[in-house]
C-alpha cells in the first residue's frame, strides 16, 4: 500500500515540474515575441529617423528663420539615435513625435512649401511610415499585454517571481498633446 503513494506522490511531481517546464518555456515564448515586436517597430522608426534630415533640409529652404524648430528637431533625433533600452527609446520617439508635428506646423505657413513635389514626396513617404509605426505599436503592446498578464496571473505568477520576472513597458504617448497624430495632410 505504501508503494501506491509514493507513485501518486512521484507522479505529483513529475507533474508539476512538467508544468513549471511548459510555463517558463512559455514565458520564454513570449518575451522573443515582445523583442521581435520592438525590433519590428524599431525598424519603421528608424526610416522615419532617416527620413527627418531630408524634411528639415527641404522646410530649411523655405523657412530660413524657424530655427528653434529646426534645433528641437536636432536634439530629438540625437536622442532617438543614443536611446539605450526600451524606456529611453518610447521618450525619445515622443519627443521625435512632437518635433515633427512642429515642422508641419511651420510648414502650414508657406504655401510655396506645401505645393513643392520634393516636400510632398517626403509627406507622403513619413504618412506611410507613421502608419506603419502605429501598426507595430499596436503589435508591440499587443504581445507586452500577454506577457505582463502572464505574470500577473496564477499559478504563472509564482514562476514568474521564481524567476525574477518583471513587467515589460508599453510603448504608449506620455503627453496628452503627443496623443494626436502626426499632421501629414495640408
Amino acid at each position: 500500500m505504501w508503494w501506491i503513494v509514493l507513485i501518486v506522490v512521484g507522479a505529483l511531481i513529475l507533474l508539476g515540474v512538467i508544468w513549471y517546464i511548459a510555463c517558463a518555456n512559455n514565458f520564454v515564448r513570449l518575451k522573443n515575441n515582445i523583442d521581435e515586436a520592438f525590433s519590428t517597430m524599431d525598424v519603421y522608426l528608424k526610416k522615419r529617423f532617416d527620413l527627418i534630415p531630408n524634411i528639415v533640409e527641404t522646410v530649411k529652404g523655405y523657412a530660413k528663420h524657424e530655427k528653434e524648430t529646426f534645433e528641437e528637431i536636432t536634439k530629438a533625433r540625437a536622442s532617438v539615435g543614443s536611446a539605450k533600452t526600451a524606456n529611453d527609446k518610447v521618450k525619445a520617439e515622443n519627443a521625435m513625435s512632437k518635433a515633427i508635428t512642429s515642422l508641419f506646423a511651420i510648414a502650414e505657413n508657406y504655401p510655396e512649401l506645401k505645393a513643392n513635389t520634393n516636400f510632398l514626396d517626403l509627406q507622403n513617404q513619413l504618412k506611410v511610415i507613421e502608419s506603419e509605426i502605429a501598426n507595430s505599436r499596436k503589435y508591440y503592446n499587443a504581445c507586452v499585454k500577454a506577457y505582463n498578464i502572464k505574470i500577473d496571473i496564477f499559478p504563472s505568477s509564482i514562476v514568474a517571481r521564481n524567476k525574477h520576472l518583471e513587467k515589460a513597458t508599453m510603448f504608449e504617448v506620455t503627453d496628452a498633446k503627443e496623443r494626436n497624430n502626426v499632421k501629414v495632410q495640408f
